[in-house]
C-alpha cells in the first residue's frame, strides 16, 4: 500500500521524500485533488498538522509532519537501508549534515528568496548578512568535500538527497555562476548528483539561474472581512418622516490644496536641473569638454548643493552581484526625490570587498529631509557636503560624474546614474 504525500510537486521540501522513496524501493504517492491554500484549510488536512503546512506524509499508523523528518522515516521504512549506515557514528554525522544544510545553507538561502519575492520586506542589510553567511557556510562545505565525494561515507546517504535538495533552490532562483564558481567543490558534487538516475527522475532536466530576481514590492497580507450575521426576521420598522429642517444656504468647503515641497517654494534657481540630465544624456564624445564643463557653467551654488557619499559597511561588500543589487535598490527608493536630485554612484574595485561611493547633487543646501526620513538607505552611507572652493574637491566631482577610470587608483567595477 502506497503512503500518501499531502502536497504538490513543485517543492523542494517534497523532492526529500521522493528521491529518498526512488533509494529505499517504498511506495510514495501524491494525494490527488490536492490544492494549495484550498485543501491546507480543511478540517482533515489541519487535523494531521494544525499549523496548515505542506508536506505532510499519511501512513498506517498516522501522519507526520516536517520535511526532514518524513524524509527520515521514507529512509528508514525498509530493512536493508541504503540511505544510512551501520554505526553510530557514521548515522550521527549523516544527522549533523543534515541539521547544517537546513540551519546554514537553506536557512539563508531563504532569507535572499523570500523577501525578493515580495512575501516579507526586504532590507538590504539582511540580504548582505544572509549571503555572508552563506558564504561561510558553502566555504566550509567546499572545504569538506574537497577530499569526500559524498558528505559522509562512499555512497549517497540522507544527508546527501537533503543537502541537494536545499541546494536545488539556490542554484535555480539565486545562485548565478559567479557566485557559485568561488565553491568549485560544491559545484561538482552538485552537478554530480543531481544527474544520478535516481536524483533525474524527480528533479528532471536542471538549469543554473542566470540572474537574481529582482526585489518585488512588499505583499501585505489582505485582511479578511468580518462576515455580519445574518439578520433574524423581524417586523419591520416604518421609518418615521423626520420633521423638515429649515433650509440654510452654505457654501461648500473648498478642497484643501495639496501642501507643496519645502524645496518648491526656495527662490528660483539659475539652474534647470532637466537642462543639466538632458546634456549629461545626450552627450556621447568629449564627455570632459562638453558636459562636465556645461555641468560646471549651469552649477548654481546658491540654489543646489552637492554631497560625497561613502557606504559605511564596505567590508560586507563581498559578493559583486549583491553589491550592484544594493546600489541599485538605492537608486530605486530614491525616486521620491526625482524632481530635485541628480546622483552618481561608483562600485569600485576589482575584487571584494568592493567599495561603493557616490556623488550626489540635491536641491537646496541640505539633504532634504524627506528623503532622509523615507528613503532608510540614507542612513547607511556617511555624507560629505562638497566644497568647490577646493579644486581637488571639485576633480573629484568632474571624475565621479565622468565615470572616469582608475577612480582613486581603482578600477570601476560599475557605474549607475540617478537622473
Amino acid at each position: 500500500m502506497a503512503l500518501i504525500l499531502h502536497a504538490t510537486r513543485r517543492n523542494k521540501n517534497v523532492y526529500k521524500s521522493l528521491i529518498a522513496a526512488e533509494y529505499s524501493g517504498v511506495e510514495l504517492e501524491l494525494a490527488p485533488n490536492f490544492e494549495m491554500f484550498v485543501t491546507t484549510k480543511t478540517p482533515e488536512f489541519l487535523k494531521m498538522n494544525p499549523i496548515g503546512k505542506v508536506p505532510v506524509l499519511e501512513t498506517p499508523d498516522g501522519p507526520i509532519f516536517e520535511s526532514n523528518a518524513i524524509a527520515r522515516y521514507v529512509a528508514r521504512l525498509n530493512g536493508d537501508n541504503a540511505l544510512y549506515l551501520s554505526t553510530p557514528i557514521d548515522n550521527a554525522r549523516i544527522d549533523q549534515w543534515i541539521d547544517f544544510s537546513s540551519l546554514e545553507i537553506d536557512a539563508n538561502i531563504l532569507k535572499v528568496y523570500i523577501p525578493r519575492l515580495g512575501y516579507t520586506p526586504y532590507f538590504p542589510p539582511v540580504e548582505e548578512a544572509a549571503n555572508s553567511a552563506l558564504k561561510r557556510a558553502l566555504g566550509a562545505l567546499n572545504t569538506h568535500l574537497a577530499s569526500n565525494t559524498y558528505l559522509v561515507g562512499h555512497s549517497v546517504t540522507l544527508a546527501d538527497i537533503i543537502m541537494i535538495c536545499n541546494l536545488y533552490l539556490g542554484f535555480t532562483q539565486i545562485l548565478v555562476k559567479s557566485f557559485t564558481s568561488e565553491f568549485p567543490h560544491v559545484e561538482r558534487y552538485f552537478w554530480t548528483l543531481v544527474n544520478q538516475p535516481n536524483f533525474r527522475k524527480i528533479l528532471g532536466q536542471v538549469k543554473q539561474t542566470d540572474a537574481v530576481p529582482p526585489v518585488a514590492s512588499f505583499k501585505k497580507p489582505s485582511q479578511p472581512k468580518e462576515s455580519k450575521p445574518e439578520p433574524k426576521d423581524e417586523p419591520k420598522k416604518v421609518a418615521k418622516p423626520e420633521p423638515e429642517k429649515p433650509k440654510v444656504e452654505a457654501e461648500e468647503e473648498a478642497p484643501k490644496p495639496k501642501p507643496k515641497n519645502p524645496l518648491d517654494l526656495l527662490p528660483p534657481s539659475k539652474m534647470i536641473l532637466d537642462e543639466w540630465k538632458r546634456l549629461y544624456s545626450n552627450t556621447k564624445t568629449n564627455f570632459r569638454e562638453v558636459a562636465i564643463k556645461g555641468f560646471w557653467d549651469m552649477y548654481d551654488p546658491e540654489g543646489y548643493s552637492l554631497w560625497f557619499c561613502d557606504y559605511k559597511y564596505n567590508d560586507e561588500n563581498t559578493v559583486s552581484f549583491v553589491t550592484l543589487n544594493k546600489v541599485g535598490g538605492f537608486l530605486q527608493r530614491m525616486d521620491l526625490a526625482r524632481k530635485y536630485a541628480f546622483g552618481k554612484m561608483l562600485v569600485i574595485g576589482s575584487q571584494a570587498p568592493f567599495k561603493v561611493k557616490g556623488l550626489w547633487l540635491f536641491r537646496g543646501q541640505e539633504i532634504p529631509k524627506f528623503v532622509m526620513d523615507e528613503c532608510y538607505d540614507m542612513e547607511l552611507y556617511e555624507w560629505t557636503k562638497v566644497d568647490i572652493s577646493d579644486e581637488a574637491q571639485k576633480e573629484r566631482v568632474s571624475q565621479m560624474i565622468e565615470d572616469y577610470e582608475p577612480f582613486e587608483g581603482e578600477s570601476l567595477l560599475d557605474a549607475k546614474c540617478f537622473k
